[in-house]
């Protein structure tokens, strides 16, 4: 025992090179898994987001046809963009879009704006119910709110104009028009700028109006000179937001500007691959307008809200106030009361007549109540039809899948943008968010573009939908799973490490349960957002692989309103179960994480 200790006494200390020299063996098969995660990531997204960019692109400089041409015989030019550039009916439908778009903007902007100012800054009657249902448009579909409206608002076969003639008014209400879209764009995208205005009139010191009503600025004048102007970039984030999203939809101009020859971005570009034989190099051109435009636009929103130099919260303590409107508190209500009828209960009343009843001509006003004109021939007529079934079947297949891959996908790029120091962390960043200028639509023609000359039976199959929707979202479920991560206090993953787990051991037994509630969240918006989309599916389904949207959109075109109107009902309950679901498990997992934090 005496010579061990000797001998291990006099054993000298290691060096301090030769500490650092074994400190830098040991870092090395970390930083190499490190940069072969972050070329991994580099690698799926590259597959996802670039690869289909760059292959739109491609169409853009070509005039060829990747179905029958094929990629090997494509002869690059600067002349089929040139010549879209150039054709007329690409500037109407461009101008239609943006003329649609700024109207139904502007009506937006007035409605949640208000809206806004009702419910944060006033002491009007039921203001969390009215919040609540003010949210309701976000979760209606496109095209079943242009269906609705449609049904409503047909100049000849409208419920509105049918019951206006048996009263003996001789006024008429048209929604197949411009007004018609901007009307219904405006309605259904309010929420968005409601969302902005609310947030940032709720943190806005009200001295500040205090002070310019003791200089004697009436109510009005301090409304308009001091509170709009202070949240000036949350109104103008959400009207930029509003405008965006928008510009990349199909369903309602499909709906109400086809019967009206009023063509937009959109409709014209599934126009064009619907010609024989397809236009698509046409399409791809017209498809990267419309992403340049939107992408200006997401650029410049950003700058909006990065920019913010308006300071409305101090460190004094403050609480909003609400304004006494006295007996007006009732008209604002009403107000309210007026843009729920119309925005919900209508369209709800107008699909559920359609749906039911036997025959939509209605000869007065009691024959509504006849329940002998009612019954459930058309939901017979829908589920007799096999590709019913099978839309439904494939649509709950192509979400399954869109949530478990984005989520995860999500989750790994949140985490190693937010909680690591992983080389090319922002370039991953950046590619992952990149979608959020590319519209729906101009998903569906770059993936197009990208698979449909490659041989392999890939383009056409559930996959091809699956994962141009993770790409199509994947800037939505990252900042949603962000949100969580950023919440979860980096001492937690530091006193795991000093226990001795592992990076990955970390992440199953901390980071995972507690950010649980937001990982089922976004897989569940995954879900929801994939239910829902049109654009993309128009171009990628096939015979086999048809999803509800597309199914729905062909009833209406095949002139089957009743049917439309049953399959969009369908449509919203099977979208308001899942919400519902998902509203449920996230309670149950932040209860969880609350038990397991205690």
């Amino acid at each position: 025992m005496e010579l061990q200790a000797t001998t291990q006494g006099s054993r000298p200390a290691p060096s301090a090179a030769g500490a650092v020299g074994t400190r830098s063996a040991a870092a090395r098969p970390v930083a190499v898994v490190v940069w072969l995660w972050s070329a991994l990531l580099l690698a799926i997204l590259t597959f996802l987001v670039i690869y289909p960019t760059g292959m739109l692109l491609l169409g853009t400089l070509t005039d060829s046809n990747p179905v029958t041409d094929g990629y090997q015989n494509m002869h690059l030019s600067l002349g089929n963009f040139a010549t879209v550039l150039a054709n007329p009916n690409v500037h109407a439908a461009l101008g239609n879009s943006l003329l649609a778009c700024t109207g139904g903007t502007v009506v937006a902007v007035v409605i949640g704006l208000a809206f806004a100012w009702i419910v944060v800054r006033t002491n009007t009657p039921w203001k969390g119910f009215i919040a609540s249902a003010g949210m309701l448009p976000l979760f209606v579909p496109p095209l079943v709110a242009g269906v609705a409206w449609a049904i409503l608002g047909s100049p000849k076969t409208g419920l509105i104009n049918t019951m206006l003639a048996r009263m003996g008014i001789e006024a008429r209400v048209n929604l197949y028009s411009m007004a018609g879209i901007i009307f219904v764009f405006g309605m259904y995208y309010a929420p968005y700028v409601y969302m902005f205005t609310a947030a940032a009139l709720r943190n806005m010191d009200p001295s500040l109006e205090e002070a310019a009503e003791i200089s004697g600025a009436g109510p009005v004048r301090t409304l308009l000179t001091i509170t709009f102007p202070l949240i000036a970039p949350a109104i103008i984030s959400g009207m930029l937001l509003s405008f965006v999203v928008m510009l990349g939809i199909y369903g309602i101009p499909a709906v109400l500007g086809a019967p009206a020859d009023i063509p937009v971005l959109t409709t014209y570009i599934f126009a064009l691959t619907s010609w024989a034989p397809p236009r698509y190099s046409t399409a791809a051109a017209v498809a990267m307008i419309l992403m340049v435009v939107t992408g200006i636009l997401v650029v410049l929103q950003q700058k909006v809200l990065s920019g913010r130099s308006f300071t409305t919260v101090a460190g004094k303590a403050f609480r909003p106030r609400s304004l006494n409107l006295g007996p007006w508190r009732f008209l604002t209500l009403g107000l309210a009361f007026v843009y729920l009828i119309i925005v919900v209960v209508l369209p709800t009343l107008a699909l559920l007549v359609a749906a039911f009843r036997k025959f939509l001509f209605i000869r007065d006003f009691a024959s509504l109540f006849d329940g002998k004109q009612y019954g459930l021939m058309h939901f017979q007529r829908l589920f007799a039809n096999p590709a019913t079934v099978n839309s439904i079947i494939n649509t709950m297949k192509v979400g399954v899948i869109t949530a478990l891959i984005g989520g995860v996908l999500a989750f790994a790029i949140g985490y190693t943008v937010n909680r690591t120091q992983a080389p090319a962390r922002r370039a991953i960043d950046v590619i992952a968010t990149a979608p959020v200028a590319i519209p729906g639509l101009v998903i569906g023609v770059a993936y197009l573009w990208a698979w449909i000359g490659l041989p392999g039976g890939f383009y056409g199959t559930i996959w091809i939908l699956a994962l141009a929707f993770v790409a199509r979202f994947l800037p939505d479920t990252i900042k949603a799973l962000s949100t969580s991560l950023m919440q979860i206090h980096r001492e937690l993953e530091e006193a795991a490490w000093i226990c001795g787990r592992g990076v990955l051991s970390t992440i199953v037994t901390i980071m995972l349960p507690l950010a649980r509630p937001g990982v089922v969240a976004a897989m569940t918006l995954l879900f929801v957002l994939a239910i829902r989309e049109l654009g993309s599916s128009l171009f990628l389904y096939s015979s086999s692989t048809m999803v509800m949207a597309v199914q729905l959109l062909g009833y209406y075109e095949g002139g089957n309103i009743s049917v439309t109107a049953a399959f969009s009902l369908v449509q919203m309950v099977i979208l308001g179960a899942l919400i519902g679901v998902a509203h449920w498990l996230s309670r149950g997992a932040a209860d969880g994480g609350v038990g397991r934090s205690g």
